[in-house]
């Protein structure tokens, strides 16, 4: 079954609501105007609750059905931006300067109200449908703030859902696997400390560059000799920072980077390798060292039960071949994992189009993709729900 005629009627709306929320984008737990756009147009539209301040400020609208009692699913989307500069050049770019939806969240939250305007409409479903808007996707971890404040419990949710969509895969496209779809993440500091002194006399010194260095090689062996072949694991050390002068062996170095996996069995022994490389290499080389790693968000696991059904569903919006239920993962993270944990769910990937990739200074979510994912959230709720 294709779109929703409604959802193609609702496109110029949604499509407003949109470049609203793009030209006055917002970080972390800071989404205040956010948040309020979304409580306004939920109460216009005439949803049975509507909650703020969860998990700092989240909200949650509820729409019960007129076809009886029923289980409650939650739809899940994400407000905030990322602090970088806007380069698209469009109309609707941000007014904001260092702040910029760079991953689409802007499309997320105003695809869900979309559906939300329908559901509210139509109410054709039994139970109840919870609407999610979530903060701090973006290194906060707001998902799990919404968690740990109660809300799947508090509206009786069931089973979750979430969509994200992807430069990459054409409009009108979807994807989605069973198992792990995103990577669990990690963080981690490394200090490496020698004794400065005179370049010109690098014997008198122990120098921590030469260290820091064998240390940043000898992470790589982590995924080619102490991770199985068949597991994914990323390790990559994203900044090196040492020395003030050209003849001046410096006293320390600080490293910093980021862990991908796909499997908790493979997080922890990346770290566990990453202690032992860094101690090792240190003292071979006469230096001392510390090593503060901070496990980030777990793995997104899609239940295969309700990836199937989610695919299927998918299918019905935008035909069978146009479904990719068997998507490679990415190691890229989402805190939607930690509702995941708290409910059986599944999240999908939406077709964004030949676009600049997320997290890119000329990334703009694409308003074409918008009556498809409406009419999936719909699809989902009255299929999930029906009587």
């Amino acid at each position: 079954m294709p779109i929703l005629n409604r959802a193609a009627e609702l496109q110029e709306e949604i499509t407003a609501w949109r470049r609203d929320l793009h030209r006055n984008p917002e970080l972390q737990f800071d989404v205040h105007r956010t948040a309020g756009f979304v409580e306004q147009k939920l109460r216009e539209f005439g949803c049975d609750e509507v909650v703020t301040g969860i998990g700092r400020t989240g909200v949650v609208g509820v729409i019960r059905g007129t076809l009886g009692n029923g289980p409650a699913i939650g739809l899940r989307a994400d407000m905030d931006a990322l602090p970088l500069n806007e380069v698209s050049g469009k109309p609707w770019a941000s007014t904001v300067p260092g702040r910029m939806h760079a991953c689409g969240h802007d499309g997320h939250t105003a695809m869900l109200l979309g559906a939300a305007k329908y559901l509210a409409e139509t109410r054709n479903f039994r139970g109840s449908v919870a609407l999610i808007f979530q903060p701090a996707e973006e290194g906060g971890g707001g998902g799990n703030e919404m968690v740990k404040d109660g809300m799947m419990e508090r509206f009786g949710i069931e089973r979750v859902f979430g969509m994200h969509n992807m430069p990459g895969i054409p409009v009108g496209q979807f994807a989605i696997c069973p198992g792990p779809i995103m990577a669990a993440t990690a963080e981690f500091d490394i200090v490496v400390k020698g004794r400065s002194g005179h370049a010109a006399m690098p014997h008198m010194v122990v120098d921590p560059i030469v260290a820091a260095s064998q240390i940043v090689l000898g992470l790589q062996s982590i995924a080619s000799r102490n991770v199985h072949p068949l597991d994914s694991v990323v390790v990559s050390v994203t900044k090196f920072n040492a020395g003030d002068a050209y003849n001046v062996i410096p006293d320390q170095v600080a490293l910093a980077g980021t862990v991908r996996s796909l499997r908790k069995e493979v997080a922890a022994e990346a770290e566990k390798r990453m202690r032992v490389i860094c101690e090792g290499v240190a003292a071979a080389h006469g230096a001392t060292v510390e090593v503060h790693y901070d496990p980030n968000y777990p793995v997104t696991f899609n239940r295969p039960e309700e990836a199937a059904f989610a695919g299927a569903v998918a299918g019905e919006v935008a035909g069978d071949k146009n479904v990719d239920a068997n998507v490679t993962p990415t190691m890229g993270g989402e805190d939607f994992s930690y509702m995941l944990e708290a409910r059986p769910g599944a999240l999908i990937f939406l077709g964004n189009g030949d676009t600049p990739a997320l997290h890119n200074t000329g990334y703009d979510f694409s308003d074409e993709a918008i009556p498809y994912g409406v009419s999936y959230w719909v699809r989902l709720a009255e299929t999930a729900l029906a009587a």
